[in-house]
């Protein structure tokens, strides 16, 4: 195994925790209105049945009305208190059966579960996982350099290049990458729409590092103007004045002019994009790589994955799967005779 190249990436991996039992405010509000609309409902047919019944048929019925009224009103009271409760939940959640379990987005369209985030990162020639982490944030964004640094402390390596879904992007991650000696290969995700208008986005204008200049479609250079901040990062600001009388504005933008951002540290984004264009694609290296172990490992799992409950127990758990998974991976690659010898040295 030369361990030089790892592929990063996260899955979700169902709690013991029903939906039904983990509550957010939205949640809560929707409930409250479907129930206060029950009670309206109920209150109503009480007084129909009042007005136009009557006899033992008007009295069970009555009763029976009530009863449900009652159950409402007490599931009302139990939410509400939740509702009270989550006002101090550090991130607006509470599950009831796993305390550290959270409701997270899934990518099927419209869906979601109560679970974990497991992070691995796994060797792109051996298929071995060389890294993993469980998490209970829903979002792999802050991910990247401590699975990139603990994949390359694993494998004893001065230099790792690893490469990560476009849910992985994020400026600060990479230069964390980058100081700590590993090459990352994250493609921008787009996050606007011009594109598929026909417009021209910021790919479209050509950098001269040279000359700190953007040179854009219409061969005219975008200037550099001042230095901010923004979101805690230092970008420049490039733009040009001639705009109004080009005629690719249209197509370029509704403003009196084009302005491009670049991030102090773009050199690594740059560097990234050449990397995805080339003829091996680094993306369907790591989909072939990372993809099968969560497959294989959420099918030995079975539907309701974790049994544990609680982030450390779950931790546990998973690091067995994981163990697991590579004594069969390794086993396939070299043979169990051949492992064996190796244990003891």
């Amino acid at each position: 195994m030369k361990g030089d190249c790892v592929a990063i990436d996260g899955s979700k991996f169902k709690a013991v925790n029903n939906r039904d039992r983990n509550f957010t405010r939205n949640k809560i509000a929707s409930r409250l209105v479907h129930l206060e609309a029950d009670l309206e409902r109920y209150i109503n047919e009480m007084v129909r049945i009042d007005r136009q019944e009557e006899g033992e048929a008007r009295a069970g019925k009555v009763f029976h009305l009530a009863r449900r009224y009652g159950r409402i009103r007490q599931e009302i009271a139990r939410l509400k208190a939740m509702d009270k409760a989550l006002i101090d939940a550090p991130d607006g959640q509470i599950s009831l059966t796993d305390p550290d379990a959270r409701a997270m987005a899934t990518s099927a369209r419209h869906s979601g579960m109560v679970g974990y985030n497991v992070q691995t990162a796994v060797d792109t020639e051996s298929h071995i996982i060389v890294a993993h982490e469980v998490t209970n944030q829903g979002f792999d964004r802050d991910q990247l350099s401590p699975m990139a640094i603990a994949a390359r402390d694993a494998l004893q390596r001065e230099d790792l290049h690893a490469i990560a879904d476009k849910g992985y992007f994020s400026g600060p991650e990479i230069l964390a990458c980058h100081e700590a000696g590993i090459t990352t290969t994250v493609p921008r995700p787009a996050t606007s729409g011009n594109a598929a208008k026909g417009m021209y986005v910021k790919a479209d204008f050509a950098y001269d590092a040279a000359r700190d200049v953007y040179v854009c479609p219409a061969g005219e250079e975008l200037i550099y103007r001042y230095t901010t901040e923004e979101r805690g990062v230092q970008v420049r600001r490039y733009w040009i004045n001639e705009c109004q009388t080009c005629p690719l504005q249209s197509r370029c933008t509704t403003g009196t002019e084009r302005r491009i951002t670049r991030w102090e540290h773009e050199h690594l984004i740059d560097a990234m994009r050449e990397r995805l264009s080339r003829d091996t694609d680094p993306m369907t290296l790591r989909r072939c790589t990372v993809e099968h172990p969560f497959g294989t490992i959420k099918a030995w799992m079975g539907h309701t994955h974790f049994l544990m409950r609680g982030l450390k127990n779950v931790r546990t758990e998973m690091a067995l799967n994981v163990l697991a998974y590579n004594i069969k991976r390794v086993v396939s690659l070299i043979g169990i005779r051949r492992l064996m010898q190796t244990i003891p040295a």
